[in-house]
């Protein structure tokens, strides 16, 4: 049966359902109060594999000084040729072959990173088992929506309900 790994959407968005302004900023989310990390380092250690769209790589290379996911797989999604990046596989291959393979071979659960399309994308296919979402008390009025519109629907049974600082912290699976 191979082994137990999850794949998993952990992200924040704001009260209107934003996980970025236009333009892919994030600042917003620094100016809330939370309690320590939120559960980030907690969650992290479970985590073998990165998945992110090449959009949330190049915004978090603006982020960061140092690359923040060092030490795990990392894979970016890109249809378009890129240049040779530390720390990070570039791929075209399609989600449908590519997270189940991933899911299978992890040393740890596969984290979606985001952006919105690859969400989208994975939750049209069925393919993310658990859900973290941290709520910001922020209306941002526009942005890049967590729930793109168009998307299959998806049922998920919440599992955890909680605060963490400002933030509201839900745990959904499938």
């Amino acid at each position: 049966m191979g082994k137990n790994n999850k794949v998993v959407l952990y992200i924040a968005m704001s009260l209107d359902g934003y996980i970025a302004r236009p333009n892919g900023d994030v600042d917003w989310l620094m100016a809330i109060d939370g309690d320590g990390d939120n559960g980030y380092c907690a969650f992290y250690e479970t985590i073998g594999t990165v998945v992110m769209g090449r959009a949330t790589y190049e915004e978090i290379l603006v982020l960061s000084e140092e690359y923040p996911y060092i030490g795990k797989k990392n894979y970016v999604l890109s249809r378009s040729e890129q240049p040779a990046a530390p720390h990070v596989t570039f791929t075209s291959e399609s989600l449908a072959s590519l997270i189940p393979q991933l899911k299978e071979e992890a040393e740890g659960d596969v984290w979606i990173v985001g952006g919105g399309k690859v969400v989208k994308d994975c939750l049209d296919l069925g393919l993310i088992d658990e859900m973290e979402i941290a709520i910001a008390p922020t209306v941002l009025g526009e942005g890049i929506p967590l729930f793109p519109a168009g998307m299959k629907e998806n049922v998920y049974t919440l599992t955890h309900a909680g605060t963490s600082g400002q933030f509201v912290m839900l745990k959904y699976k499938k």
